[in-house]
């Protein structure tokens, strides 16, 4: 690995193990086996290195768990393949539990800093794309809006569901089942 992959992984290390507001600069660059100079070369700032590695880590982690529970729907209907990955997501929530809570610590971050939101606001394309992606690839009946909007739907509700299953842990949290019924509901009940 490079200086910069070795930045990437110590903030990793730092924010698991002594959460986001008390990961310092010094820290991480320990951890990474780099000179603390380096942040400043390869991300500009502290700031902007731990959002680059938070992404990173809950994009890989979240992510990757998605795109499998997604996958493994292949075959069946776009509304079973819903119901399967909201069921496997709370098991996804549960293994990442370290970065989600992270990720509530430096959301407050990213709300208060507009460079930060820019990283966020250029990343988003890619994370619809790839879900995008996968939904078609699962259900190749979905033209690609369709699985767009799908996959705009389902960042929503990984945000949200991430953040219940991160401040609520074991609380009930509708389920996959639950909330395929609700969408099929929607659909259903005709305005009058």
């Amino acid at each position: 690995m490079g200086n910069r992959e070795d930045l990437l992984a110590g903030a990793r290390k730092v924010i698991v193990e002594r959460g986001l507001a008390k990961a310092t600069a010094r820290d991480i660059a320990a951890a990474a086996g780099v000179s603390l100079a380096a942040i400043g070369y390869h991300f500009g700032s502290k700031e902007a290195l731990l959002t680059e590695a938070l992404a990173m880590s809950l994009g890989n982690a979240i992510g990757d768990g998605m795109d499998a529970l997604i996958l493994e729907s292949t075959g069946e209907s776009p509304m079973a393949g819903f119901a399967h990955l909201w069921n496997g997501m709370s098991k996804v929530f549960a293994d990442n539990r370290d970065f989600m809570m992270a990720s509530l610590e430096n959301m407050v971050r990213v709300a208060r800093s507009p460079e930060e939101q820019r990283f966020f606001v250029e990343a988003l394309p890619e994370v619809y794309a790839g879900l995008a992606t996968g939904l078609r690839q699962a259900h190749p009946r979905l033209d690609a809006e369709q699985a767009h909007a799908i996959a705009q739907l389902y960042w929503v509700m990984v945000q949200g569901l991430g953040v219940l299953s991160a401040i609520l842990p074991g609380a009930e949290v509708a389920d996959g089942d639950r909330l395929a019924e609700a969408v099929a509901a929607l659909n259903d009940v005709s305005d009058e």
